[in-house]
């Protein structure tokens, strides 16, 4: 069976035994680490920063030191579950982030929350991108926006109910009491996915046996296109770390996700400060723009994988989220207006990320691709570090919400014009017969050049030249 008839648009990626087993568990694990990441924004507005005193540039940084934190961990984190087990550094992961996480709960020292804060980060590091390098091996390329937007779902489903319920619980107690609660199910979820995951489709009992030989072919397809390696080394790691196009979309990460995380971060404090609502109404309304942030992330994978196109999945609707958040601001104190443009605004940050992650996986061959959605990623932490720490800041100076929507709306439009400049591989069954170069045209990212520089190109072992765009010579 061919790549093309194996993973063909309207095949049905639900009718797979593989998406019914391991979709769940992946949305579950992502959405129990972005629960415990962010729910600190609706602590500190519901009561934590009153109580311990904290100015707004120390709420900020407390906020913010988990990204510091995070970012260390990344690339060692995926190269051990690449090269060893992606099931025991989730496992172990996720029990201690639940840990952590309660911890957050009984302390009273800014000193203290930020060290957790930093642990916190350290622990759930490696997970997203070594996430996303497990569905590479049990999802074929025209599956593999839907496998990561499932994934990365549980980012907006968990900031909706997160929003909502957290809201509530303190309401009904108190920041203390919520951090505990919402806790507790991550240490029990990471004993569960020692059962519930395995690292290769050849280790899953519950795998059809048809099935798995359909997947063994068009991965190895894939593969073969694309000169993956096998045995990867040091230096293999070295040259994908080093491309230009993963460089870019590591620069490109950075400014999406400082505008995405200072509005993740803050909205409940804007929503609050422009509705003049209570900390529980304040919860749900801040809970819509992920609503309707979900659908759009899966409308758009849709199309990304029936296509097989990435890039124009993600630049347009990520320069739409920009002038969306300009436009709230300029709206002023006509709270209606501002609140719909600011759902506008997180629909567009939200919807690439399934497209993006899979176009991420696909500029690197198997086998040394998780170091490069972990570079991609620990930048992005970097970005998520100074959106949490400067829009908190910027809020609370002379600047204000003004200064803060400005630094958002800028950092967006930037990270959708770094897209331009990256070239997206070829589907194998339409890959163009004469030599390509690498991801990278220039200021447009328009048109093929006939030969890539040799310092675009990846060595292979089997003696095959490989360009990081995915062409074989």
């Amino acid at each position: 069976m061919t790549t093309k008839s194996a993973s063909r648009p309207g095949s049905g990626f639900w009718s797979s035994s593989r998406a019914r087993h391991l979709m769940p568990v992946a949305f579950v694990t992502y959405s129990l680490a972005y629960l415990d990441k962010s729910n600190y924004s609706i602590a500190s507005a519901g009561g934590m920063a009153t109580d311990l005193h904290l100015s707004a540039g120390l709420d900020s940084l407390i906020a913010a030191s988990f990204f510091l934190g995070y970012f260390l961990f990344q690339i060692p984190g995926t190269i051990y579950a690449e090269q060893r087990s992606a099931r025991r550094l989730v496992a172990c992961c996720t029990v201690v982030w639940g840990m952590l996480a309660v911890l957050q709960g009984v302390l009273s020292s800014p000193g203290q929350l930020i060290a957790v804060r930093f642990a916190l980060g350290m622990v759930e590091g490696a997970v997203l991108p070594s996430m996303v390098m497990l569905l590479g091996r049990w999802f074929s390329k025209r599956e593999r926006g839907r496998a990561n937007t499932l994934l990365i779902l549980g980012n907006p489903i968990t900031v909706m109910w997160l929003s909502a319920f957290s809201g509530w619980l303190i309401s009904v107690s108190d920041w203390r009491l919520m951090f505990i609660l919402e806790g507790v199910p991550s240490i029990v979820w990471g004993v569960l996915c020692l059962r519930l995951i395995k690292d290769r489709p050849a280790d899953a009992r519950w795998l059809d046996a048809k099935e798995h030989r359909t997947l063994e072919t068009s991965l190895t397809a894939e593969q073969r296109d694309s000169g993956a390696v096998t045995g990867s080394t040091v230096d293999e790691y070295r040259k994908v770390l080093r491309a230009r196009p993963v460089l870019v979309l590591a620069g490109q990460y950075f400014f999406w996700s400082f505008g995405m995380y200072g509005f993740i971060f803050w909205l409940p404090a804007i929503v609050k400060d422009g509705s003049g609502a209570g900390i529980g109404a304040t919860g749900l309304l801040t809970a819509v723009p992920y609503a309707f942030a979900a659908v759009a992330m899966l409308l758009n994978s849709r199309f990304s994988d029936r296509s097989g196109r990435r890039r124009i999945a993600v630049w347009p609707w990520l320069a739409a989220g920009a002038v969306a958040l300009g436009c709230s601001y300029a709206a002023g104190s006509d709270f209606p207006l501002a609140f719909a443009l600011l759902i506008v605004a997180g629909l567009c940050m939200y919807a690439p990320y399934g497209p993006y992650f899979a176009l991420v996986s696909e500029l690197a061959p198997a086998g040394v691709s998780g170091a490069a959605v972990a570079l991609v990623n620990s930048f992005g932490a970097l970005g998520s570090f100074a959106g949490t720490y400067l829009v908190g800041w910027v809020r609370g100076s002379s600047l204000g919400n003004a200064g803060a929507f400005a630094f958002m709306a800028t950092c967006t439009l930037a990270s959708a014009a770094l897209m331009l400049a990256v070239r997206e591989p070829r589907l194998p069954d339409a890959a163009p017969q004469m030599p390509v170069g690498p991801m990278w045209a220039g200021s447009s990212g328009i048109g093929l050049r006939p030969a890539a520089r040799t310092a675009d190109r990846i060595p292979q072992r089997d003696g095959v030249q490989h360009d990081m765009g995915g062409e074989a010579r």
